[in-house]
């Protein structure tokens, strides 16, 4: 696999296809056009794509942001499974290494396990905070028209990559958790660390029951956005794909299904 920046339109225009066959977006929700590639290019941003032989099987987009940071727009692979998405994100951080920055941010959906893992475990990114609805209404195939509730990730470029061992966390109190129908249920608890879990597969659930994948947005952005806002630092993700959170000032009480 071949990994390089990339400068030219037809270049834009094989990206653009490919994140039209990943996310199948309406024409109001397209996350890169082929002109705002050419002017992030052009700009001495980052714009680039991994080859397999002539085939483009992947890309990243990001833009310089305030201080000495890249903002990672939008990420796609083809496939999954493959390496694809950790290699563009190691070589967006040696970019970035060799242009002087110092850290690499990005949104994802707190909601999408296999995301939150690559992410917080294989990357060693952090999460800094809950941003309520940051793109609007997203429609498309992959978000079914949800609330874009994101988490801000921050990636340091000069420390060593890779998340935090998963600590002791048996014992820990579950403040989200799926109940038996698939839906979430939000839990109480006045300790200090506290596990806050993700759904299998929010992809499906939307389009199988939009209904739960509703709750389950809300129920994330009570629990996790709460934690985050009163101070809650986000340590790592378990095994199970719960969220490890500490640090924070909250206190709740009770379980409720939402």
């Amino acid at each position: 696999m071949e990994i390089r920046e990339l400068r030219e339109i037809a270049e834009f225009e094989q990206v653009y296809e490919l994140f039209d066959g990943i996310w199948h977006p309406e024409p109001r929700n397209v996350s890169a056009t082929v002109e705002l590639m050419a002017g992030f290019a052009h700009t001495g941003n980052y714009v680039a794509g991994a080859f397999e032989g002539d085939r483009l099987v992947g890309a990243s987009v990001g833009f310089r942001g305030a201080g000495r940071s890249l903002h990672s727009h939008v990420t796609g692979a083809a496939v999954t499974g493959r390496g694809i998405g950790y290699a563009l994100k190691t070589h967006q951080r040696e970019w970035c290494g060799k242009n002087g920055l110092d850290t690499i941010t990005w949104t994802f959906d707190p909601l999408v396990r296999r995301n939150a893992h690559f992410n917080l475990v294989k990357l060693g990114a952090r999460i800094e905070r809950y941003l309520l609805n940051f793109y609007g209404e997203m429609a498309d195939a992959i978000n079914e028209g949800d609330a874009s509730d994101r988490v801000l990730a921050v990636w340091p470029v000069r420390e060593a990559a890779g998340g935090s061992p998963e600590p002791g966390v048996a014992t820990c109190p579950v403040l989200l958790k799926s109940g038996e129908d698939g839906g979430p249920v939000v839990g109480t608890s006045e300790a200090d660390v506290v596990l806050v879990g993700t759904p299998p597969d929010v992809e499906r659930l939307r389009r199988e029951d939009p209904a739960a994948a509703r709750a389950w947005r809300a129920a994330m952005r009570e629990v996790l956005g709460g934690l985050l806002d009163a101070g809650g630092h986000v340590v790592t993700l378990t095994n199970h794909g719960e969220y490890v959170v500490t640090g924070h000032r909250l206190f709740h009480g009770g379980f409720a299904a939402l």
